[in-house]
């Protein structure tokens, strides 16, 4: 038996809803974590007082109870867990696992147990259900009835809203109501907010903004009131997780960010954060409504009756006291700027990222807090708009992204190393400059591993090159005309030497001359240039070399011929996943292969184009080349034929055409058409004629043709 005991996959029910953990028990406490809100639940093991083991719907749980009165239920162990669990209790704190049985009878008449924070519902000495006083949000009394209202949790798809006790009346104790008694204690541990007496401290108008808007906050000992003109909230302390405190990137404001679960709700509006906005230079003087000898025994020196500071210190100095929460702020990450955030974007918003010490938290439109421990993996992409920016992308462990845009360049060498330092999975690592050694602790045990996005970023690279060196090429062969040159030797009269020139004018009479010359000897260049490029043929098109019938095809390489045989199995191992998502599985498990295992793919490599290098030759020396290159030259030669009659089948048809055009014309006549002689005889004269110079073309070009045959016929004997 070890030191400890650890489990996963251990839930604990919040509201109606299951949230998953890990649970771990040590011989000093016992300590659930939650993997939804991150928060700690620890128990000390002198504390622990009952222990019991019971089948629930969630397989086996346990039940553990403390000398204060707090009950902790934790579900999800398998019955061969009892054994293990037991065994470390006996030898760790003292402590036998007792087993107990739920009632299953479905009886609604029984007796009411209140055992701390628990009402338990009993049929015969067995637990039939158990309520949590603590999501109870309001208790109603009638004459026999008591009635229970539940706190509504936005996770759970079916909620649990009231429950209804009906309590007979008691005939030994007269003096006490049964129905208030049984009210009494229901709220003495419920969870329902009630105003009574004071406030502890006033904030007034403090610019909030989520919700948005100015509220009054009014500090009570069990909660915080919001008071706006339009809304009103209280919030329980014990709804709340986080405290953070942020610099703003302008070194003049600060956020005071409270996370929250369950949230805020205004209509169908959750709001998970609060967040308040300060300006360092307000100050303010506050005073406690409280004694101090009350001050004193209930903050324990954290607070005094009278202090005075900055409003922000302030109000985070009262809430980490009331909430008893540390308050994080940002670590040592500081941006290109100096600042201890990043400005980026979120959802078409700007905000602020602030890296911190466990985690990111983005405010403010909308909030969003990632904790290490839920981050799967980090990429870097380029940004969509320009290339003067980058885009910051967060991938959980349940699948959700984050993308965070529009952050500049100059901010990726600083949160590339924070990334970095942290041990985070970056989905596309690449070679940054001057990180060569911190990347390599870090990589892989594969060094063939392929980066696909790495070898994409080098290619755009040499085509830009490639580009710009064409660029240059054409800049230095075309001579440009700049129109600024000629002006240089002439003075203007904004220009300095406008006063010599003018004064001067006789001595430059003669090199006006000169000037006119250089002018005309330079458009002539210019229009020569000009000639040339429109003088310029077009490029002639690269004429593919058409494919040998009967060659051998390449031989594959390694990868391919693996891809080749675990195509099937990558399938059978993912179903229904797509053509592009088996390549990139394929390309992924490649680069998972040891060298061993590539050895072989390699070797099988190796031997394939020996083979083809052998076919190839086979081929070659049975005449397969030669006689592709005649196929290659034939079609020119044969393709003049071709070409002569498309012609002449075109002079025919439009011929034709234009026959029976002029026929339709000719036999058609209206009844209104009157013909003379002069017509007639005009009409046929011109018929005549027509078909004499057609029955002449149709000879020449029988004529042309006979003569083209027999050139063709000798070139083909060539």
């Amino acid at each position: 038996m070890g030191d400890t005991l650890e489990f996963s996959d251990i839930y604990q029910e919040h509201k109606g809803s299951w949230n998953d953990g890990r649970l771990r028990f040590s011989k000093q406490t016992v300590v659930y974590k939650s993997s939804k809100t991150g928060k700690v639940d620890s128990i000390q093991a002198a504390e622990l007082n009952l222990a019991h083991w019971r089948r629930v719907c969630l397989g086996h749980g346990i039940k553990l109870g403390t000398n204060s009165g707090h009950v902790y239920k934790y579900d999800g162990f398998r019955d061969t867990d009892l054994e293990k669990i037991s065994e470390f209790f006996k030898t760790n704190y003292k402590l036998e696992v007792m087993e107990k049985d739920m009632c299953v009878k479905g009886w609604n008449w029984g007796t009411t147990k209140f055992s701390g924070p628990l009402l338990a519902f009993e049929i015969n000495d067995n637990a039939a259900f158990e309520v949590p006083l603590s999501n109870v949000s309001q208790c109603a009394t009638g004459k026999n009835e008591v009635t229970l209202e539940f706190h509504q949790n936005d996770d759970t798809e079916v909620s649990l809203m009231e429950v209804r006790f009906y309590v007979p009346p008691s005939q030994s104790d007269e003096r006490q109501d049964p129905v208030e008694a049984f009210a009494e204690n229901v709220l003495s541990k419920a969870d329902v907010i009630q105003a009574t007496g004071d406030a502890v401290c006033v904030f007034k108008e403090l610019q909030c903004l989520t919700p948005r808007g100015r509220y009054d906050i009014r500090i009570y000992p069990t909660f915080l009131h919001l008071h706006g003109k339009t809304f009103d909230y209280k919030i329980p302390y014990t709804t709340v997780l986080r405290l953070f405190l942020l610099p703003h990137k302008d070194q003049r404001q600060m956020f005071f960010v409270i996370s929250l679960d369950p949230p805020i709700k205004q209509g169908q509006t959750r709001y998970h954060f609060l967040i308040l906005l300060f300006s360092k230079e307000e100050e303010l003087s506050l005073t406690l409504n409280m004694s101090e000898e009350d001050v004193e025994r209930r903050f324990e020196g954290k607070l005094t009756k009278n202090m005075s500071g900055s409003l922000y210190e302030m109000v985070s100095r009262v809430m980490k006291s009331l909430v008893n929460r540390k308050i994080t702020v940002p670590g040592n990450f500081q941006g290109h700027s100096g600042a201890q955030c990043i400005t980026c974007s979120y959802k078409a918003s700007s905000g602020l990222l602030y890296p911190l010490e466990r985690g990111f938290i983005y405010v403010h439109k909308p909030p969003v807090h990632l904790r290490f421990e839920e981050i799967s993996c980090v990429n870097f992409a380029r940004g969509t708009t320009t290339t003067r920016s980058f885009d910051f992308e967060i991938e959980t462990k349940q699948g959700n992204q984050f993308t965070f845009s529009s952050i500049e360049r100059e901010e990726y060498g600083k949160l590339f190393d924070f990334v970095n330092a942290k041990k985070l999975n970056i989905k596309n690592r690449g070679f940054k400059e001057g990180m060569k050694g911190k990347i390599d602790e870090y990589s892989d045990s594969d060094e063939d591993q392929h980066d696909a996005y790495l070898e994409r970023m080098k290619a755009e690279g040499k085509i830009r090159e490639e580009g710009n060196e064409s660029a240059d090429s054409d800049g230095e062969s075309d001579e440009s005309f700049n129109p600024g040159e000629e002006d240089d030797d002439i003075a203007e009269e904004y220009d300095s030497n406008a006063s010599a020139s003018e004064s001067d004018s006789g001595e430059d009479a003669d090199d006006s001359d000169d000037t006119k010359k250089k002018k005309k000897e330079k458009k002539e260049k210019t229009v020569k240039v000009v000639k040339e490029k429109k003088e310029r043929k077009p490029r002639k098109e690269r004429k593919r070399r058409p494919k040998e019938v009967g060659a051998p095809k390449r031989p594959m390489s390694a990868y391919m011929l693996w891809l080749n045989a675990s195509r099937e199995r990558i399938k059978s191992e993912n179903p229904g996943i797509s053509i592009t998502e088996i390549s990139k599985k394929a390309g992924e498990m490649w680069r998972t292969l040891s060298k061993e295992d590539k050895e072989e793919w390699d070797i099988k490599a190796v031997e394939a184009k020996k083979q083809y290098e052998i076919a190839k030759q086979e081929f070659k020396d049975s005449g397969g080349g030669a006689a592709a290159a005649a196929a290659s030259s034939s079609p020119q030669k044969e393709s003049k034929k071709p070409a002569v009659k498309k012609e002449e089948k075109k002079r025919k048809s439009a011929g034709g055409d234009k026959e029976k055009d002029r026929t339709v014309n000719d036999s058609f006549k209206s009844k209104e058409f009157i013909e003379t002689s002069e017509d007639s005889s005009d009409s046929d004269k011109k018929s005549k004629s027509k078909k004499k110079k057609k029955k002449k073309k149709e000879s020449e070009e029988e004529e042309e043709a006979a003569a083209s045959t027999p050139a063709s016929s000798e070139a083909d004997s060539d």
